[in-house]
């Protein structure tokens, strides 16, 4: 199935409670032909307003970061590992990403991604390691099946905690460059 199939097969969906209490399904955006995917938590209020991820004031930071780091928003796919807004931006529960993860699943078969960050402990946990601390693993390149993942700061962490910025910054070079390797590989 095409990322566009994928999104109007699961725009209704109700497979967890999460479902509930939203106003819009938040299933990503961008170019879904892009080697690079951001990963999230989940939708918070201004995403499930717009139906769009990373647009508060967490996504405007990203904007800020990928721009610094000259990455064209418009390039990459932004996801979350839930597609509906927890309940007062709670992170998301372990039986709520198991169910979603069959979405973001679907939308990695379809983008077929060389690079993936996941943005925050939920994603790193769900894709990575059920037992990572984002403190411990963050900035590091882990491969699987031919995939390059690094786990980071979510944008809403570093807002709510500044000084780790610089070790995010790091990470958003490190993601730059593999980013870059890729397309360089991609023309040849």
């Amino acid at each position: 199935m095409d990322l566009e199939s994928i999104h109007r097969h699961y725009s209704n969906c109700t497979r967890c409670s999460l479902c509930q209490g939203r106003t819009h399904i938040v299933l990503g955006e961008g170019n879904p032909q892009s080697p690079l995917m951001f990963v999230g938590e989940g939708p918070g209020a201004d995403e499930d307003r717009q139906g769009r991820p990373f647009v508060g004031r967490a996504g405007q930071l990203l904007d800020r970061m990928l721009a610094a780091a000259e990455i064209p928003r418009e390039d990459i796919f932004i996801t979350n590992i839930v597609k509906c807004r927890p309940p007062g931006n709670r992170t998301p529960r372990e039986e709520e990403m198991e169910t979603c993860i069959t979405i973001l699943r679907y939308q990695f078969l379809a983008i077929r991604p060389k690079l993936i960050v996941t943005l925050g402990s939920a994603p790193t946990r769900a894709l990575i390691d059920p037992a990572a601390r984002i403190t411990r693993v963050r900035g590091r390149w882990i491969e699987r099946k031919g995939v390059r993942m690094m786990p980071t700061y979510h944008p809403a962490y570093l807002l709510r905690n500044p000084a780790s910025k610089r070790e995010a910054w790091t990470d958003f070079q490190a993601i730059r460059d593999a980013y870059r390797e890729v397309l360089v590989g991609k023309e040849d």
